[in-house]
């Protein structure tokens, strides 16, 4: 019988499944028609398995989210013009491995938020690092970091995420200091990290919201031409629809 010293040097590892398991076989009958491959093998499958779970935990308290929103729950029967088939190769994040970026802009009340937030939440669970920030929000915490001395600090936290979602762009024209800070911020990625942005505002109009023409096109340029556009249709809004999915019932 395995004595305590092999259960001491498993949860010195901090490998505290692998012990529990192990002591779970010893102790118990369930497992007696098992071979030891098998055995071994039952045991570093629930290590493995809790030890991905602590980690996709830790991503997702790190990444903020919105929305509790799951993949797997997208609603593609809302005539908001949403291929499943783009979803679904975005859902595999490759764009992620390419540094690319995605958009999604559509009129309120189509789910933006909740399916980049979906798209967020299936890329923690392949192992990438994600924050969620609203614009404006994003801006006053870069124009208070200016004043506190902390600007470069803020602004290496935003470079670090392998996607950084910023929701609700476009809701106010941005003044000399917010275009120079979206900058920066889009600067440091580009190239490096994939960004997720959604907008009730089509692309096209956003030249207007940017301002001054030469930062709006250094913006667009390392924002949009990179980028997977999806641009959602209809005006029929998907909140407060009883009996259907949680997604139908988001933003």
């Amino acid at each position: 019988m395995v004595n305590e010293e092999t259960y001491r040097q498993l949860t010195d590892m901090q490998l505290f499944t692998m012990a529990a398991s192990l002591r779970e076989m010893v102790e118990g009958q369930a497992h007696d028609s098992l071979t030891f491959p098998e055995r071994v093998a039952i045991m570093v499958d629930r290590e493995w398995t809790e030890r991905h779970n602590r980690r996709l935990k830790t991503r997702l308290t790190k990444a903020k989210l919105r929305e509790p929103a799951c993949f797997e729950d997208i609603n593609y029967r809302h005539p908001r013009g949403l291929d499943r088939s783009v979803m679904q190769r975005l859902g595999m994040c490759k764009w992620i491995k390419d540094h690319e970026n995605v958009i999604f802009t559509g009129a309120t009340g189509l789910g933006k938020t909740w399916l980049a937030c979906a798209l967020v939440h299936t890329a923690c669970q392949q192992g990438c690092s994600a924050l969620y920030t609203r614009v404006p929000r994003l801006l006053q915490e870069l124009y208070v970091a200016r004043g506190a001395g902390t600007y470069p600090k803020v602004l290496d936290r935003l470079a670090k995420p392998d996607i950084l979602l910023m929701d609700d762009f476009g809701m106010a024209s941005l003044t000399d200091t917010e275009r120079h800070d979206l900058l920066e911020v889009i600067e440091d990625r580009q190239g490096r990290k994939s960004t997720i942005v959604t907008s009730q505002l089509p692309v096209k109009h956003w030249h207007e919201v940017i301002g001054e023409p030469t930062i709006a096109d250094a913006i667009m340029d390392r924002l949009v031409a990179n980028s997977h556009r999806i641009e959602l249709t209809g005006k029929r809004s998907l909140r407060g629809k009883k009996g259907e999915k949680a997604e139908e019932q988001s933003s």
